[in-house]
């Protein structure tokens, strides 16, 4: 079974990251706790809104081998291959460059040994630099091919630069290891150099900040160009609902025409009483229908896949992976036996009265085979949390302590907890769980800690 990743994003945000094998299957479950007194119900957050506006999905090729070039100096040469893959080739090579210094800096910064820090720096400083060399080896001179090498190069060489520039930034500081410190620096000078030589970038972009990052942003989902495949969103028991909103106003329409024929039968000439008397009916049925249409679709539509996300290749738009997803409201009772036992592990205190929401991903990888040097297909689900804290209190307040006879005071902040359970299904039905405890307030999530299972 593929390890399933669960890990913060941003501030509100957390992702599960996992990999597919071709013809592969998997379900994922996410259940999440949420106390009664952050606010979060139906009424107040619907499944659809929260789908849309914060749960997005990814999918694209991916590989271990970070260190290892996937497309070889030979896919990017023009003299070697056909011209119209030079483009997806590029795009490989480019952004396997970009995945492998994401994971080198995030790997370097967490390491607490200064020594251990530089020499970690230096290393993929001396890898990047030799990539760069590969992909700068073979500019092509043909007018078509050569913005789509100017695009990767000029986002590479910017990309390269900010990232070395955070890990000196975010990085331990040290008088002993200026030389390194030195040649951290001179790499991005070369680089900053390099694009203003190219003049790859206006005075005017490179004057504000937003237009150049934005500009970046462009340049990043170039390169994305066939290794990031493209998605389609499809709403199911579309037809379903509205065969359930028609039924629902036939049958009331049914009834209100009988009480229309009753009255008029009862009242030979037209009254005021008899004209008040189908206002009353005529409201009445604005009033329930509604109401009436939303319970019943709410009974029927429980336990129903609600969407379907389709992943293309976009360049030969054959189908890759889909995904059907379900996301609902659920009761105690609905919980699975091993996903109960999990959240009954938690502290007497800890078991406060709760809303359940259910997330499921079934994923379903339709191509046989991948791009040479790929042999899987990476999978990512971003859960944003804003709708989550929309309602929750401020809570600043001050604690209280007694030393001897002074009295100190500290400035506190209102922290609420989420529990979640994460259950992965592959498709020999081996199942794996796991408990999350997710700590956050008003800005943002304070820890994300895996619970032990028992």
């Amino acid at each position: 079974m593929n390890n399933i990743k669960l890990t913060q994003d941003e501030n509100l945000s957390f992702k599960i990251t996992h990999q597919l094998l071709p013809q592969d299957n998997q379900r994922i479950d996410l259940y999440f706790s949420l106390p009664v007194e952050m606010g979060i119900s139906p009424s107040t957050l619907s499944e659809e809104n929260y789908f849309h506006s914060s749960i997005k999905c990814h999918s694209a090729y991916y590989s271990d081998q970070l260190h290892l070039p996937l497309v070889r100096s030979r896919f990017i040469s023009q003299k070697k291959g056909q011209q119209s893959d030079y483009r997806l080739n590029l795009n490989l090579f480019s952004y396997q460059i970009r995945l492998a210094l994401d994971t080198d800096v995030k790997q370097a910064l967490q390491l607490s040994s200064v020594d251990e820090f530089y020499a970690q720096a230096i290393e993929v400083a001396e890898q990047t630099l030799s990539l760069l060399k590969k992909l700068r080896r073979y500019t092509p001179p043909d007018k078509i091919l050569r913005p789509y090498f100017d695009n990767a190069d000029n986002y590479l060489s910017w990309h390269v630069e900010q990232s070395f520039l955070k890990l000196l930034s975010q990085g331990p500081k040290s008088s002993e290891h200026s030389v390194e410190r030195k040649f951290l620096f001179d790499l991005c000078r070369d680089e900053n150099d390099y694009r203003t030589n190219n003049q790859y970038n206006s005075q005017v972009t490179l004057s504000d900040p937003n237009r150049i990052t934005n500009k970046m942003r462009l340049l990043q989902r170039l390169i994305e160009y066939g290794v990031v495949f493209q998605k389609e969103t499809r709403n199911l028991n579309t037809n379903l609902k509205r065969l359930v909103r028609g039924t629902v106003t036939a049958i009331i329409m049914a009834f209100v025409m009988m009480l229309v024929l009753n009255a008029r039968s009862n009242f030979t000439e037209v009254t005021i009483v008899l004209v008040g008397m189908l206002g009353v009916i005529y409201g009445l049925r604005e009033i329930f229908k509604d109401d009436i249409t939303r319970l019943i679709w709410r009974k029927i539509q429980r336990g129903l896949p609600k969407w379907k996300l389709l992943f293309t290749n976009s360049i030969t738009k054959s189908l890759m992976t889909s995904q059907t997803l379900w996301l609902e409201y659920i009761r105690v009772k609905d919980l699975p036996d091993e996903v109960d036992r999990l959240f009954q592990q938690r502290r007497h205190q800890n078991k406060q009265a709760a809303r359940l929401l259910h997330f499921r991903s079934d994923t379903k990888v339709y191509a046989k085979q991948f791009l040479p040097g790929y042999d899987e297909i990476q999978g990512q689900i971003f859960f944003n949390l804003t709708p989550f804290v929309r309602f929750l209190k401020k809570g600043e307040g001050r604690l209280y302590s007694l030393e001897g006879n002074k009295i100190n005071k500290q400035a506190v902040e209102r922290r609420y907890q989420i529990n979640l359970v994460l259950l992965q299904t592959d498709k020999e039905h081996l199942k794996n769980l796991q408990r999350f405890k997710i700590t956050l307030n008003r800005s943002g999530i304070i820890n994300i800690e895996a619970m032990e299972v028992n």
